[in-house]
């Protein structure tokens, strides 16, 4: 028997998400800026590529975000001989029946931990791919669709390249997100290092959502209301980048999109109805830098894509709403 959908007013999912983000802060110390970011991309429906050094807990901040949500999850670890049958299902032939049957892969689930993504080979990427853009995948000739809500949560190790397939940038533009979690400050090491003594410290993590619920959020945050100056900013600054010196790819469309989504969640996050030019400033850096491929000059002198949005937005004219929005 499925629970049915529970009203809310944009004043209350406000305190839910805060609960949720401090259930996954029980076993990620210090970090309420990255946690912010994977909430927002959950609530956008959209996917997440995280991005760090081994050990900083990417895999831990996965499972603690999937627990605080009563939806299925599966973890796949990608290696060099992982193979798309592997990750999509199979099916199977019965000889009683003379009928095929199909058995689901790990993809048959709401949340979709990929880690060290870029460990296995294009042909499993592709098949990764397909159901990040169609929320669906083909096996056997048919196709499958996938359960709603539906979000993968990719890692890879920046700084090893042997043995690996480099996401090509098609694949980088379907992530909603890039986001990195970085060491923590000696005082927050210290404080995770008591926590991790306890044992099984996930187990203290419990879901604050339901399944539905978390549909019913996703359906709210695309009512967040986006002034048309603020689209308008939002192109200045994706085409901003099209026809950048530093530059050989820019932002596409899609990147557009994905920013005033992002900006809408963002608002939502904060109690708010409508959004504001704060909102797209914040999410513009995780949302469009990964989506950005600089020319080999730019390399060389040490550019970064994350450096040069942030040089845009500080050169690009910020919008300023009009009182009569009514907002």
């Amino acid at each position: 028997m499925q629970t049915p959908s529970v009203p809310f007013s944009f004043d209350q999912p406000h305190a839910l998400i805060e609960r949720l983000m401090q259930q996954v802060e029980k076993v990620i110390v210090g970090k309420r800026g990255a946690i912010e970011q994977a909430v927002i991309a959950l609530l956008c429906g959209g996917h997440v590529l995280l991005e760090d050094v081994p050990g900083v807990g990417k895999t831990m901040l996965v499972r603690a975000l999937a627990q605080t949500i009563s939806c299925s999850f599966q973890r796949i670890q990608c290696t060099p001989d992982l193979l798309p049958s592997d990750i999509t299902g199979v099916s199977v032939y019965h000889q009683r029946s003379g009928e095929f049957e199909f058995r689901p892969g790990p993809l048959m689930a709401n949340i979709i931990l990929a880690d060290e993504l870029n460990r296995t080979p294009p042909r499993t990427q592709s098949a990764l791919l397909e159901a990040m853009e169609e929320r669906r995948m083909t096996v056997d000739g048919r196709t499958y669709e996938l359960p709603e809500p539906f979000l993968v949560i990719a890692t890879q190790n920046p700084l090893e390249y042997e043995g690996t397939y480099p996401l090509p940038e098609a694949q980088l533009d379907r992530f909603l997100i890039k986001m990195r979690l970085g060491y923590p400050a000696p005082d927050q090491e210290v404080a995770m290092l008591t926590r991790m003594q306890e044992p099984a410290p996930l187990e203290k993590v419990k879901p604050v959502l339901l399944r539905e619920e978390l549909v019913d959020l996703q359906r709210r945050v695309r009512m967040v209301h986006v002034e048309e100056c603020l689209k308008q900013y939002i192109v200045e600054l994706t085409a901003a980048t099209r026809n950048h010196g530093q530059l050989l790819l820019g932002a596409s469309p899609r990147a557009s999109i994905a920013l005033l989504r992002a900006a809408q969640a963002k608002a939502f996050l904060q109690g708010r109805t409508y959004a504001v030019p704060d909102d797209i400033k914040a999410m513009a850096v995780p949302v469009l830098s990964h989506r950005l491929l600089l020319n080999n000059e730019a390399r060389l002198t040490g550019e970064s894509g994350d450096n040069l949005i942030r040089r845009l937005i500080s050169a690009i004219s910020v919008p300023v709403l009009r009182p009569a929005s009514g907002h």
